[in-house]
């Protein structure tokens, strides 16, 4: 109880925003950072117990007129899995939390982003070693789950900041090293879009095609953000007011020209990866996001309130 009060007197005018991607039906090893749908519900109860959890829009304004509730905290998830419907919803339904999805438009309806490819196809193959020397990594050993679970990072690491083209073209050479096929299915449809807002769950954009916003030619950069609001609002039937910037990182994987731009787009707020709880001194258009990466309850709650009092957010210049 001790506890549960400091975190209501350090929330005191911040809005705490939690962030996540997929929510898996069981444990999965080689997504180990993925809540299951067990560990996310009793996740869930517990923030219950300690914020108040309002929708990201009602938060935003409500942050900047002064009316925050005390222990006031958003819930998003990033890219559009088809799990966030069809585990994660279900879960916030019955609780009665909101939620906001940011949806990378371009992979609805059978895409894969290249993480989940590399992902499913280090699970997918049957060899017990793998050759990478396309990617600079030579030929590593998935004879256990920790191999392929290091092969998977090594192999994310070594293509994430490519420009985009090479690193579709590196993703394909780790599927024919694999000698497996390319996942499908990992992502919501259109329809499944649809279907959130009958959890309580709000959609906000994410690009078309989750780039790293900061490796993009200016005009690449401007339809990846205009693109996926627009195919939303016609998706969706109104408007669309959130954006998630990819990957997140302020100076490193958005700049200050991006935020113009997002601004410029029609957006009214969004939010990044950048750690700290946003006060009414933050820029709307650059909320830091924080999630504690534990599942032990007292952790949670300390790590939660020393992001509550770190006091300030990166932001891009």
């Amino acid at each position: 109880m001790i506890l549960k009060r400091v975190l209501a007197h350090a929330s005191r005018g911040r809005l705490s925003i939690m962030i996540f991607h997929r929510v898996v039906a069981e444990p999965d090893p080689l997504l180990p950072g993925e809540p299951s749908a067990e560990q996310f519900e009793a996740l869930l109860r517990h923030v219950k117990s300690r914020f108040s959890v309002i929708p990201l829009a009602e938060g935003v304004r409500r942050l900047y007129d002064g009316t925050l509730p005390a222990g006031a905290m958003a819930i998003t998830f990033d890219d559009g899995y088809a799990d966030n419907l069809a585990v994660a919803a279900p879960i916030l339904g019955r609780l009665a939390i909101p939620a906001t999805v940011f949806i990378a438009t371009g992979y609805l309806d059978g895409g894969c982003m290249f993480n989940d490819i590399v992902i499913e196809a280090i699970r997918a193959t049957a060899r017990r070693e793998i050759d990478l020397a396309s990617i600079g990594l030579g030929t590593l050993p998935l004879a256990s789950i920790a191999d392929r679970q290091s092969a998977i990072d090594r192999a994310i690491t070594a293509i994430k900041y490519l420009p985009p083209g090479q690193r579709s073209e590196k993703t394909r050479d780790i599927v024919r090293a694999g000698g497996v096929a390319a996942p499908t299915g990992l992502m919501m449809s259109r329809d499944s879009v649809r279907l959130l807002g009958g959890y309580g769950i709000d959609v906000g954009a994410h690009t078309v095609t989750h780039p790293i916003l900061a490796n993009l030619p200016a005009a690449d950069a401007w339809r990846e953000i205009r693109e996926s609001r627009q195919d939303l609002q016609q998706m969706l039937q109104k408007p669309v007011d959130l954006f998630a910037y990819p990957n997140g990182g302020p100076g490193h994987d958005y700049t200050g020209e991006h935020v113009r731009m997002v601004r410029e787009t029609g957006f009214t707020a969004a939010v990044t990866t950048a750690s700290g709880a946003a006060s009414r001194s933050s820029d709307v258009l650059q909320l830091p996001r924080f999630t504690p990466w534990t599942r032990r309850p007292m952790k949670f709650d300390l790590l939660m309130l020393r992001n509550l009092r770190q006091g300030s957010e990166r932001q891009a210049a």
